[in-house]
């Protein structure tokens, strides 16, 4: 068994426990899709995120990003999280001030501004209107009235989100 380097980090926060919580194995390599799969099931946490050295030439690492259900192509706090802690492992970006990640949905970069990170989302996978299947399971699971969303749209760059507007 090879072991492998973990932290559990807080993001979007100052301080220990007051963030959003994102596991983070680094050197992942030689891990299976199903391997990563169980240590985010057993790890319990929203995402986990997996680090691994890039395939493409332009990036500075990979990432896979799993919730317990499953991987994401793409999601907003593991990618600063998972940057913060490529960085703190060492890593140095091959541009001063630019960090660049190379995760499902491509190249994400990720703009370094003292200790402050920031990027910009990901272009759509996927917009338009919901389906009227999808938006039957929102009402029901929400428990709405039919006449209830007045507007809806998909905006999805990776983990499937949709927005409605309600009455």
């Amino acid at each position: 068994m090879t072991l492998r380097r973990f932290q559990q980090i807080d993001v979007f926060a100052s301080g220990p426990l007051n963030g959003n919580p994102l596991a983070v194995v680094h050197g992942a390599q030689g891990l299976s899709d199903a391997q990563m799969a169980a240590f985010a099931r057993w790890t319990n946490l929203s995402e986990t995120t997996f680090l691994l050295p890039p395939t493409d030439p332009g990036a500075d690492y990979r990432v896979r990003i799993f919730t317990p259900g499953g991987e994401l192509p793409f999601a907003g706090h593991p990618t600063l999280g998972s940057c913060r802690a490529w960085l703190s492992a060492g890593g140095r970006p091959k541009t001063p001030g630019r960090v660049i990640q190379e995760c499902g949905v491509g190249l994400v970069p990720v703009r370094l501004d003292g200790e402050d990170l920031a990027f910009a989302a990901p272009p759509l996978r996927r917009t338009g209107p919901v389906e009227p299947e999808v938006l039957a399971q929102i009402r029901g699971t929400l428990g709405l009235p039919e006449g209830a969303i007045l507007d809806h749209q998909w905006i999805d760059n990776g983990p499937g989100w949709c927005a409605v507007l309600l009455d």
